[in-house]
């Protein structure tokens, strides 16, 4: 018989290395991410680190995910006054990895228990549905790291992918053109409007020209993926139009706060930022946004006023008016 090799009693083991993910082409199953798949199977504990956000794994269960296209817990808590951020910062300062951001501001009183696990729990799916996007690029996992909120409620991997194809599946029914969903969107002239939402009314309030649906969804402190519904659906009654985006690297949302990662010891480049990944301190409510600047050559739009009623220009444009006469048509069968 041949002896088994063990590790000499009082020795460390070896740390394990960053796993790279076959890219889209290799996939296997039609998984969304194979990769994620087995690391839930193998209960793995770690950050899955795709070209559009990163997902933070608990013994094999999503616990954490976040990217660049969409708010953060500390957005969600903070926009609507949940939570000061001088209270969120100095939760974040004290946090390590034993007293995540999460059971500090529980022990502490600072915020309902329900509220924090429902904002978190919209954070996780909104951020979720543009990390596991379709990518050109290999993800890669980082064993060990652990994201400073800490583990709140561990979802599923199942639960994450079902979701994220049910908001696919969603977004595409109601308009099949994703242009809405990154380039700059602008309020378009259209032939008798109907009347937008009090939701729709602040997207359009903030469609200038430069924002996209991320951007506008940061500065109005809600989740990306529903602002994204309400482009779609502004786009499909013509009253929002998306531009094409402008030349060079794609344009990601400026001001989001860093990635707080906390490696596990002896877990190599798990505190790494991703390249392009822009990192800003956190946002404070009220404070004025900022817009990026034209694209060279084009004049600047100007800045709509607040919708009050919300009335457009109408002017004649035969797609437009195709568009609403088919609709019309369908609503009617």
């Amino acid at each position: 018989m041949t002896a088994l090799r063990t590790t000499p009693p009082g020795t460390t083991p070896p740390p394990r290395l960053p796993v790279r993910e076959k890219s889209a082409a290799q996939g296997q199953g039609g998984a969304l991410s194979p990769m994620l798949n087995r690391l839930a199977a193998e209960r793995a504990t770690g950050v899955l680190e795709r070209e559009r956000g990163s997902l933070y794994l608990a013994e094999g269960r999503v616990v954490h995910a976040e990217s660049p296209l969409a708010p953060g817990l500390d957005v969600l808590l903070l926009a609507h006054g949940t939570l000061s951020p001088a209270v969120w910062q100095d939760a974040v300062e004290r946090a390590d990895e034993d007293y995540g951001v999460a059971r500090l501001l529980l022990d502490a009183g600072r915020v309902p228990r329900g509220a924090l696990e429902l904002c978190h729990l919209e954070a996780v799916f909104d951020a979720a549905y543009f990390a596991l996007a379709p990518s050109s690029t290999p993800g890669r996992f980082h064993y060990g790291a652990r994201h400073r909120l800490g583990a709140l409620s561990p979802v599923p991997v199942g639960a994450v992918e079902r979701e994220t194809l049910r908001r696919r599946a969603l977004l595409d029914r109601l308009w099949p053109d994703p242009a809405t969903d990154g380039s700059p969107l602008r309020r378009a002239e259209t032939v008798a409007p109907p009347a937008p939402t009090a939701r729709q009314c602040a997207v359009l309030a903030l469609a200038d020209g430069i924002r996209t649906a991320p951007e506008i969804a940061r500065e109005l402190g809600r989740q990306a993926f529903h602002t994204l519904v309400d482009a779609r659906r502004l786009a499909a009654a013509g009253l929002l139009t998306a531009l094409f985006p402008p030349p060079g690297p794609h344009r990601l949302p400026t001001g989001f706060p860093p990635r707080h990662a906390l490696p596990a010891a002896g877990s190599p480049a798990a505190a790494g930022h991703p390249a392009g990944e822009p990192v800003a301190g956190a946002p404070v409510p009220g404070a004025p946004a900022t817009g990026a600047p034209a694209a060279a050559g084009l004049p600047a739009p100007p800045v709509p006023d607040a919708p009050q009623g919300i009335a457009l220009p109408r002017v004649n444009d035969p797609d437009i008016t195709l568009l609403k006469r088919l609709r019309d048509a369908l609503e009617a069968l």
